[in-house]
């Protein structure tokens, strides 16, 4: 029998807190080896485990994958959170890569400077409530089902609703001209897997601090 899955990423979300989403909703234990300081990853480097010297790094099935689309797609096809056919396959990356755009501009923030940051918090909750939110509310109504695609739970339900979660850190209630979304991120929170996810302990990291920034920073030259 196989091993848990490995991961190989910084004690914070970063690209790797999407892949550890999907292992959760998917109901699968995973280890995580933390690279703390920059040796760390030296390492890991010189031992020919990271293929463009990039993390996140997953161990899985006898791969080292790296590349975080790479590692969230088998992740997502191995546990059946990836459609059915390529149609739906299709639909399920356009939402991922639009719940990405999003969330990656909500993971840059804490790297800015701190006379910028208000500036691209205000941006985030614009972009958010005009250009992304809207998106779903309108597949949600259109038509009339529980999940995005297919009318079961796949990579882009979860994919949303870590990205509802993590702007709503940033503005809490900024669901309320959402009201599909509001129950669509009711619905999936309890899905006993994310349920479970979304408890105290659970793996699943927490914002980044600025004493997780300042060793992230260091770890990784940045």
């Amino acid at each position: 029998m196989a091993g848990k899955p490995k991961l190989h990423y910084s004690n914070a979300r970063g690209r790797m807190e999407s892949i550890r989403w999907l292992l959760a909703a998917a109901g699968v234990e995973f280890e995580e080896q933390f690279i703390e300081k920059k040796e760390d990853l030296e390492k890991l480097r010189n031992d020919g485990y990271l293929l463009f010297q990039q993390v996140p790094m997953v161990e899985i099935d006898g791969m080292k994958m790296v590349q975080t689309r790479a590692i969230a797609s088998y992740i997502a096809g191995k546990y059946n959170l990836y459609g059915k056919d390529l149609k739906e396959r299709a639909w399920i990356d356009m939402y991922v890569e639009g719940t990405k755009d999003l969330m990656d501009m909500i993971m840059y923030l804490p790297f800015q400077p701190a006379d910028t940051k208000g500036k691209n918090l205000a941006l985030i909750i614009e972009r958010a409530t005009t250009r992304y939110f809207p998106v779903y509310e309108k597949v949600l109504k259109d038509h009339g089902q529980d999940y995005l695609v297919g009318n079961k739970l796949s990579w882009a339900d979860i994919n949303l609703l870590e990205a509802i979660l993590m702007v709503e850190e940033c503005k809490p209630g900024i669901l309320s001209a959402f009201p599909l979304l509001q129950a669509f991120k009711g619905r999936t929170s309890n899905i006993p897997t994310i349920k479970k996810f979304l408890q105290p302990g659970s793996q699943r990291k927490p914002p980044m601090d600025e004493k997780t920034v300042a060793i992230v920073k260091k770890t990784y030259g940045i």
